[in-house]
């Protein structure tokens, strides 16, 4: 790697970090700029994983006393996302290749449609709370979320929106931190799969930390009908990216 590519991979973790706290689309800047680096496919996708935990931990430090509130629910969150991200990255290193691309795009494009329609879906539930469906179904997010991960914020945000009445800022930071869990322990499995490539998981870190970092004061002043219209419409753009590509 060169000392260019590797300055160009900090400024894409920088706004993989910026960009994936926000829309919860990281790896629609990360993932092709490894790939832009010559990094084959898998390698790309395994080291962008490792990567990308810095987004989590960026974030986490700038917004800690936000998660912090109702740890018992946390906890067992944690363990939920935590075990996710491990299926994920087994099913990753076992699975053929592409066996469960071709699903990809169309999940993306549901959470998308789903965040767009979130007041009107929460109407539609009586604006309850879903505490049994919440933790199932965020252990299938954290699946996703360890084994590829483009558009696994945008999956969470609308599970977030939909099941619980988190607003768009604490469900940002939790979108952040519950994924982050999940990336950290794919994140470990990778390691020892020989695949990652660590020169360039050290760079988008280097840049994807700060970048994280400023996600939580950015998404503070973007009014929450802005940001919800915003991610539903990328989410359905990297869909339709996912789909033709």
């Amino acid at each position: 790697m060169t000392l260019l590519q590797f300055g160009l991979l900090v400024v894409a973790g920088y706004f993989a970090g910026l960009v994936g706290f926000v829309t919860g689309l990281a790896s629609l800047v990360s993932y092709p700029a490894l790939l832009a680096i010559g990094i084959p496919p898998v390698a790309a996708n395994v080291t962008n994983t490792v990567a990308l935990v810095a987004v989590g931990v960026g974030a986490t430090t700038n917004a800690s006393s936000e998660i912090a509130k109702d740890r018992k629910v946390l906890y067992r969150l944690v363990g939920v996302s935590a075990a996710g991200g491990l299926v994920g990255a087994l099913i990753l290193l076992a699975a053929p290749d592409g066996s469960f691309e071709t699903i990809v795009p169309f999940l993306v494009a549901f959470a998308a449609v789903a965040v767009l329609m979130q007041p009107q879906i929460r109407k539609l539930s009586g604006s309850g709370d879903f505490p049994v469906l919440y933790p199932i179904a965020l252990f299938f997010v954290a699946i996703y979320g360890g084994y590829f991960g483009a558009g696994a914020g945008v999956i969470f945000l609308a599970l977030a929106l939909i099941c619980t009445s988190d607003s768009m800022w604490r469900a940002s930071i939790l979108k952040s931190f519950f994924l982050g869990i999940a990336n950290l322990v794919a994140a470990i499995i990778f390691s020892f799969s020989g695949d990652v490539d660590w020169l360039a998981a050290l760079a988008l870190a280097l840049g994807a930390f700060p970048g994280g970092y400023s996600g939580p004061p950015v998404v503070k002043v973007i009014p929450p009908k802005v940001l919800r219209i915003v991610v539903g419409l990328c989410g359905l753009g990297l869909a339709v990216w996912l789909l033709l590509k």
